[in-house]
């Protein structure tokens, strides 16, 4: 069998070199401008005709065109940074001295109300006084002024409301009418539960209106960002399900789902970043991890398709070699959609339940360009006739 299948492609190799070539002097083919050019796979097919030995010899094997569900896999390779939405910056809206840092530190973990500093502003006691003279006579008003308990009440809540906007708390709020004393340092406090990711502040500093104290995430919720190839997008959809593995969690996997796809492509990658939204109980999933995503996307439940190494691509079109009747393995062109794994979607050009050859299609294409319409008088293919090595 060995002996058959290495004559075959010597045979194969040697007719396509030499077969329909006219008889030429010696110097021939020297004029290397004239030569001629490479098959650009537009040559024409002929049937093919082989027995079911000389199909032994070569390895050819068949398969049938089936209807069935096809799911497309894309993986690529993404960073875990925080959700955009979960993101606070803790400024501050007047002029003041920073008393004394409760969270001193990045990465420190802080709950929603927590105290992250005081801060001492004459303008935050000038506005404590305001309020607590408005308290004052709103109280001593005689309730049946009717206008006069209205302008009281008025100014009562003008004075919250300011100190309110530079973010002093309810609580600050109502223990100082409480109380009824001013105190010298108010304090700012954290809007959700989360983790310091910068502090650009310290203890003594002066500070004033816009300046960015504290960044502060909400890391109960992450995303992972990475880059899809072009041919790969349109089978990214919004809300489809996206598993991730880390190499910090071996073994373990993260499900998720695609939240948003970037409408532009990048021109020099030819990649769009997607984004995917993991919960992530327990603060497992960090910023700045990598992670491997894959995703699973579904390309129809009921397609026509073919194993891909059925396919002989030429470079200009695609074909298969469909078994006739009579025996004859005919080449045809297909048109291909996409691919998942192994196998090819056909858009046209076969039908389901046609008998097509799957594997040996190299030298199945190169007999057919040869056209003679059979491997029998090839060394080695005569199987039957072959005699026995004593």
């Amino acid at each position: 069998m060995r002996r058959g299948l290495a004559m075959l492609t010597a045979g194969v190799l040697v007719a396509a070199a030499c077969r329909g070539k006219p008889e030429a002097d010696p110097m021939a083919g020297m004029d290397m401008g004239d030569a001629a050019p490479a098959d650009s796979g537009q040559g024409e097919r002929a049937p093919v005709h082989l027995t079911a030995d000389q199909a032994r010899a070569i390895g050819v094997t068949f398969t049938v065109v089936e209807r069935g569900p096809m799911t497309r896999a894309v993986r690529t390779v993404g960073q875990v940074v925080p959700a955009e939405p979960n993101l606070a910056e803790i400024t501050i809206k007047i002029d003041g001295f920073v008393e004394q840092l409760f969270v001193d530190a990045t990465g420190m973990p802080v709950r929603r109300g927590q105290r992250l500093l005081s801060l001492y502003s004459p303008m935050l006691v000038a506005a404590q006084e305001e309020l607590l003279s408005a308290r004052r006579l709103a109280a001593s008003v005689d309730s049946t002024d009717a206008d006069a308990w209205r302008n009281a009440e008025a100014l009562l809540e003008a004075s919250r409301r300011r100190l309110s906007y530079w973010d002093i708390s309810a609580e600050q709020i109502e223990r100082l009418e409480r109380s009824g004393e001013v105190t010298k340092t108010l304090t700012l406090t954290a809007p959700f539960n989360g983790i310091v990711l910068e502090k650009m502040v310290v203890a003594g500093q002066a500070v004033m209106p816009g300046m960015k104290l504290y960044r502060i995430a909400d890391l109960s919720t992450v995303w992972i960002e990475g880059a899809v190839f072009e041919q790969d997008l349109a089978f990214v959809r919004v809300g489809a399900p996206v598993r991730a593995e880390l190499a910090a969690y071996p073994g373990r996997a993260f499900d998720g789902r695609v939240s948003f796809v970037w409408p532009t492509v990048d021109e020099m990658s030819r990649t769009a970043r997607v984004r995917v939204a993991f919960e992530n109980p327990g603060g497992v999933l960090r910023p700045g991890m990598y992670a491997t995503v894959f995703l699973e996307a579904p390309i129809g439940s009921d397609i026509l398709n073919v194993p891909a190494e059925a396919i002989v691509m030429t470079g200009e079109r695609n074909l298969v070699f469909v078994a006739g009747r009579d025996g004859a393995l005919e080449p045809r062109e297909v048109v291909l959609g996409a691919r998942a794994g192994d196998r090819f979607q056909v858009l046209g050009g076969l039908a389901v339940g046609e008998r097509i050859v799957a594997s040996a299609n190299f030298l199945v294409d190169a007999e057919s360009r040869l056209g003679t319409g059979g491997m029998a008088g090839m060394p080695g293919m005569d199987m039957g006739t072959e005699k026995q090595r004593p």
